[in-house]
């Protein structure tokens, strides 16, 4: 029996609760064999369009009817069949490796996978070392899970430093080795000061199960002037039950102030924070102040990889905390880069299922950059509306950015040509002056956030804000950015 003759009664009028401090929307509410649609007349902001695969939950309520929003914004969802029109893609990464290429002649831009035949999660330019073949790259994709070889992902300009991102090495319990890979990385640190660093996203520990099971790590003989470090990042499950733990204390209103403050610690969220923090701390302090190389990697090199090598850009480089720069940065760390959005971010928090795969990794990133906001709120173009837009985007959106888990689904589903970029859409004027920081200043320093305790915060604008009225700090915000932006004249 087909859904569509289950449906009963197709057209009601509803009315949907924002959240507190906003007005209701008043509206039409119709569904279908396959979508949820809210149309809320003339004068509204604009309807809503809900696949119904990503409804979590229903609740039936007695004693009101008016429907209650989910936790996640109900933005349009994402499309089944992919929307025809023109890609925006504004910030291709291709153009960041030329300008790296072109900076010095030590490094070229190779197409050794412009087929998607080396690595189905990297993009057809990557740039090595300038002494390194094609064939070198080859044989050493097949050494590292998924393909995932050694590539430059930022290059240090003052001191010629640079750093790199890929998987973890099939070394195995034999412990194998790859003359080409080893030829590799050698290239690496003759081009970048004669010393490295491998900062490995998982335990020692975890190193050894992997190397059981046909992974590992770079042994010290087979890469010298290579040091290793472990700095544990929680990535799967764990991290997705400390993020639904968290949401269901945020959203429990009959909780003391013991009791709410023994549930924030226990879900551990904020601990995950601090770790993300410190990984991308150390990276960036190596390239910076210690003038090494810096070779970031866990097993699949598509979690805590891009999770540490991204935030680490954003420490160390005024241009990727520009509007701009920043897009550009997560189109090439994370969409180009691999990671499996389609895969981590198809529920939310309230849903009953719970796949494997499930981890909100790139919101955990999103945190962290709201936390070095928080504390250079001058230095970030953007702001929290942007940040926001962007977890939304991730579990649902009406634009191919995030659609598919890797940059060869991308290519066989054509999603640049079938479906609209979000860059087009926030890079709009009227979405600029919106998502812009109305008290940015230009910083050409590297930023390093404090870690401690007391320094980092609960992210209250997305955690809290269906749960209570909008903080009288947010408030004052958007005044000051109403007062910015009359004097700008916009």
């Amino acid at each position: 029996m087909e859904f569509s003759e289950l449906i009963r009664t197709g057209r009601a009028e509803a009315l949907l609760l924002p959240g507190p401090g906003q007005s209701p929307v008043r509206g039409t509410l119709c569904v279908t064999s396959h979508h949820l649609l809210l149309s809320a007349g003339h004068g509204s902001p604009g309807d809503l369009w809900l696949l119904l695969r990503n409804v979590d939950a229903v609740e039936k309520r007695w004693r009101s009817k008016a429907w209650r929003r989910p936790w996640t914004s109900p933005v349009p969802s994402r499309p089944q069949s992919l929307r025809l029109g023109e890609a925006a893609d504004l910030h291709p990464p291709d153009h960041f490796y030329q300008q790296v290429a072109l900076q010095t002649d030590a490094w070229r831009l190779s197409t050794v996978n412009r087929d998607f035949d080396v690595c189905a999660s990297y993009p057809t330019a990557l740039v090595v070392p300038v002494g390194i073949g094609d064939e070198v790259l080859a044989r050493s994709a097949r050494f590292r899970q998924g393909g995932r070889f050694p590539v430059l992902c930022y290059y240090h300009t003052t001191n010629e430093t640079v750093m790199l991102r890929s998987s973890q090495p099939l070394q195995g319990a034999n412990r194998r080795r790859c003359a080409e890979d080893e030829e590799l990385l050698r290239a690496v640190l003759a081009l970048g000061g004669g010393r490295g660093l491998v900062l490995d996203t998982r335990s020692a520990q975890a190193v050894k199960q992997a190397r059981i099971t046909g992974g590992g790590t770079e042994a010290k003989a087979a890469y010298p002037g290579w040091k290793r470090l472990h700095r544990p990042l929680e990535r799967g499950r764990p991290l997705q039950d400390s993020f639904v733990r968290l949401v269901e204390a945020c959203t429990d209103p009959s909780l003391s102030m013991d009791r709410w403050l023994s549930r924030l610690d226990s879900c551990r969220w904020l601990t995950h924070v601090k770790e993300a923090l410190t990984a991308a701390c150390l990276a960036a302090q190596g390239m910076d102040r210690e003038g090494v190389c810096i070779l970031v990697h866990g097993a699949e090199g598509t979690d805590t990889t891009l999770l540490v090598t991204s935030l680490a850009q954003l420490i160390l480089d005024p241009k990727c905390r520009t509007m701009s720069g920043f897009q550009s940065l997560l189109e090439r760390e994370w969409i180009q880069a691999g990671h499996p959005f389609q895969q981590r971010c198809a529920h939310s928090a309230y849903a009953q299922a719970r796949p494997k795969h499930e981890a909100p990794v790139f919101l955990l990133f999103l945190d962290c950059v709201w936390q070095l906001n928080r504390q250079f709120p001058l230095s970030l173009e953007f702001g929290e509306g942007m940040l926001l837009a962007l977890f939304e985007h991730a579990y649902a959106s009406p634009f191919g950015t995030f659609l598919c888990n890797s940059e060869k689904e991308r290519y066989l589903c054509d999603v640049k040509t079938k479906t609209h970029s979000l860059w087009s859409s926030l890079n709009q004027s009227k979405e600029r002056r919106r998502l812009r920081n109305p008290i940015y200043s230009p910083n050409p320093l590297a930023l390093w956030p404090s870690v401690e305790p007391q320094s980092l915060q609960l992210w209250a604008g997305l955690f809290l804000r269906w749960t209570r009225p909008p903080e009288p700090a947010q408030e004052a915000w958007e005044q000051l950015w109403r007062i910015v932006t009359e004097e700008e004249g916009v």
